[in-house]
């Protein structure tokens, strides 16, 4: 039997409507619009007023209806995320009651800013050996929940979204070509959330503030290795060459990693999806949700072929291959939003400042 193509046949995004600016960080902490986005590309990030589920169910929605389909059809749900509402169950397995997607099977998958691409190759695989017809994958973070707001190198990093593809196993000849997934054991310290999980001291936690382990030079060099050998070796597994890509969609984590990234593949500027600016870095969410925008702004045509590329704590790496399929309209648009908010990020994180200042005076 000749196996099945993989292919997105939906996208949806979720970026929650309160906005932390530059400036407004700049109210507590020492930095400025200029050094932040000299530094990395930001000017302002989203806040979440609602949970990492919700968020997801949003994105998810969106997806279902550009496809198309019922949560009914979903036979795998893949939510890619290291900031689940809850680790025992699974926010998949919540995300499958919000949605009401009954038959799907559901599983967490924790690659940290890689969890996308990780998603990606997980439901080709599942396809292509006929396990599954249709999976939904969600990459969503909200890792404002971790920031130690009073430790200005990663906070000012990171920002909360969510977004969703449905791939369905197809006949086209289009679809997820090829992935490369791998994990550079040796930096696993340069970036981490500390003293979370069983690893920690569990009579004497961090009361609340997560310190983050965050060495941003090596991050940046190993991000520039990494994110260009997986680039390298999904191009040699796709059988394409740098000059067939009609379109680089990286982790959105610092401006200059994305622009070292095209450099390296000769990519000019109009031929790489970059919106880190808007929403700073999402982690599992960067790509999913930069791909919705790169649709819903006609920068991708039937047949494309589609470099996706991340990176992310472990140090986990990967990229995948896409060709377009025919269709870049959504077959129906979802109504579904998110419960209204009337706060800014700064109000929405204002006890969380005070929470990490008094701990840091204590």
């Amino acid at each position: 039997m000749r196996m099945k193509n993989a292919l997105i046949t939906g996208w949806g995004k979720c970026t929650p409507p309160a906005r932390l600016t530059n400036e407004h960080l700049a109210t507590f902490l020492d930095t400025s619009d200029e050094w932040i986005t000299s530094r990395t590309g930001i000017k302002e990030r989203r806040i979440s007023h609602v949970t990492l589920s919700e968020m997801a169910e949003a994105a998810a929605r969106h997806a279902m209806a550009a496809a198309g389909i019922e949560a009914s059809d979903v036979d795998v749900l893949i939510l890619a995320t290291a900031s689940g509402d809850t680790v025992i169950p699974s926010s998949a397995a919540r995300l499958q009651g919000l949605l009401g997607a009954d038959k799907a099977a559901v599983m967490d998958l924790n690659s940290a800013c890689t969890g996308f691409v990780y998603g990606l190759g997980v439901a080709r695989s599942m396809i292509r050996s006929g396990d599954a017809q249709t999976v939904l994958l969600v990459g969503a973070d909200l890792l404002t929940w971790y920031v130690d707001w009073m430790q200005r190198e990663s906070a000012v990093l990171f920002g909360d979204a969510a977004g969703a593809v449905v791939i369905q196993a197809s006949d086209e000849g289009n679809g997820i070509v090829a992935s490369k997934l791998g994990c550079d054991a040796k930096g696993n310290e340069i970036l981490k959330v500390c003293e979370f999980g069983t690893g920690m001291d569990r009579f004497n936690g961090p009361k609340g503030r997560f310190p983050i382990q965050f060495d941003g030079r090596e991050i940046f060099k190993r991000a520039v290795v990494g994110m260009g050998r997986a680039s390298s070796a999904v191009l040699d597994a796709a059988g394409w060459d740098k000059s067939d890509l009609d379109l680089v969609i990286p982790h959105q984590a610092n401006l200059r990693i994305i622009e070292s990234l095209a450099h390296k593949l000769d990519m000019p500027p109009e031929k790489v999806v970059v919106n880190i600016e808007r929403y700073g870095n999402t982690s599992a969410g960067t790509i999913p949700v930069a791909l919705a925008e790169a649709l819903e702004q006609g920068r991708i045509r039937p047949g494309d072929r589609i470099l996706m590329a991340a990176f992310g704590a472990g140090l986990t790496w990967g990229a995948a291959a896409l060709e377009w399929g025919n269709r870049v309209e959504p077959v129906a648009v979802s109504d579904f939003e998110l419960p209204p908010c009337d706060k800014t990020g700064l109000e929405l994180i204002a006890d969380a400042i005070d929470h990490c200042r008094s701990l840091q005076s204590a």
